[in-house]
């Protein structure tokens, strides 16, 4: 993978779900509600100053959202950030960079 480029996509991982589950609170409070369902599906990593991960996230039903998610170098400190989501996906919705 070349710095700044997308990863391919992989099915998600443990590290994905707990990122997920770290994130789940800001996603909420950006969607505006509360998510019975929340389960990391799919995702690719973006190498920068950190790493970006783009995941998709299963939220119910037929509905999706795509979540990019900043973490930080560990020499920079930090806690993981959800910088932006995107929302009404589907599972048929392809993973990309945004």
């Amino acid at each position: 993978m070349m710095c700044g480029g997308g990863s391919e996509v992989r099915d998600a991982d443990d590290t994905v779900h707990k990122i997920c589950e770290t994130v789940k609170s800001q996603a909420e409070q950006q969607a505006g509600k509360t998510y019975d369902v929340f389960v990391a599906k799919k995702y690719m990593r973006q190498v920068v100053a950190g790493t970006n991960y783009f995941i998709k996230v299963h939220v119910g039903g037929e509905d999706h959202v795509h979540l990019r998610v900043f973490k930080p170098l560990p020499c920079n400190g930090g806690d993981l950030e959800l910088t932006s989501m995107q929302k009404d996906k589907s599972h048929e919705d392809s993973l990309e960079l945004f």
